[in-house]
């Protein structure tokens, strides 16, 4: 009886360190955003990079982007905008702790948040 509870400990334990290694959430992903110095259309230019703090992918990221304005064209392949939803990088998979990067033009940032993402742990 001993070995079998002895067994399910050590099972139990392996479930949760395997989960840890292989898990990602929304909150793993982070948007910084910093001001350039450059101008456009008396706007000021924005630097945003979105990263996957993550050990897995992530594919099919999308940010609520309810309000979003520019003056200066994102790259649509980098940034694309579905009603109050925006698209990262195509849907195309954000690998490990890589990073996407984008710029705009606006007086203020804007509050980008995210809202879903595919996790690919292959």
């Amino acid at each position: 009886m001993a070995a079998f509870i002895k067994f399910l400990c050590v099972l139990f334990f392996a479930s949760l360190v395997g989960k840890g290694n292989c898990q990602c959430e929304l909150s793993n992903v982070s948007i910084n955003q910093s001001k350039t110095g450059e101008v456009v259309q008396q706007k000021p230019v924005w630097n945003v990079t979105i990263t996957n703090n993550c050990a897995c992918s992530q594919l099919d990221l999308t940010l609520s982007c309810n309000g979003f304005q520019t003056v200066k064209p994102v790259d649509s392949s980098v940034l694309s905008k579905s009603g109050n939803e925006c698209l990262v990088n195509n849907g195309v998979i954000v690998g490990p702790f890589s990073s996407v990067t984008f710029t705009y033009a606006w007086d203020t940032s804007f509050p980008f948040q995210t809202l879903s993402s595919t996790v690919n742990c292959s």
